[in-house]
């Protein structure tokens, strides 16, 4: 669901803030980049556990080494954020249902599992595992991010 001005709001959503929902958010940025399109990304979680902090030090050596610019400060989502984003896309499905929980009347973001848009997986949360989680989790947001650009471009007619 696009906004009057077609611009397309991105909010990229999980539980922390710190690993999966940051990383998510420079991969999109960063793609979206590459091919040219205006796009806007943020990211929040859905809980407060980390606001203000930096991304998880693995969130960062991995965008890093793959060339992808990261800078965020992990928040909450807010209220205004329904309104606020085209798009807001949860990494599980708990946080999906969180999300569902908080939205309000006036929502207009659509609001999905960002697997929705390609193999309606979810994005394992890597914190408590091993570097290689966050690699993974890296390739997924390629792929969950050519695939969102693809469908929502190509709806969009940008």
């Amino acid at each position: 669901m696009a906004n009057p001005s077609g611009e397309v709001k991105v909010l990229v959503v999980c539980l922390g803030n710190i690993c999966r929902s940051p990383m998510g958010e420079a991969v999109l940025q960063h793609i979206a980049n590459q091919r040219g399109l205006d796009v806007a990304v943020d990211s929040a979680g859905t809980a407060g556990y980390h606001v203000g902090e930096e991304p998880d030090e693995r969130t960062v050596a991995t965008c890093k080494k793959h060339g992808v610019p990261i800078n965020s400060y992990a928040r909450q989502v807010a209220t205004s954020d329904f309104t606020k984003f085209t798009h807001i896309l949860a990494s599980d499905e708990n946080n999906l249902r969180h999300l569902e929980s908080i939205k309000p009347a006036n929502a207009t973001a659509s609001v999905r599992l960002w697997g929705s848009y390609l193999d309606g997986k979810p994005i394992p949360d890597p914190y408590y595992g091993r570097a290689s989680g966050f690699e993974n989790v890296y390739h997924q947001c390629v792929s969950l991010s050519n695939a969102f650009l693809d469908e929502v471009i190509g709806k969009e007619g940008s």
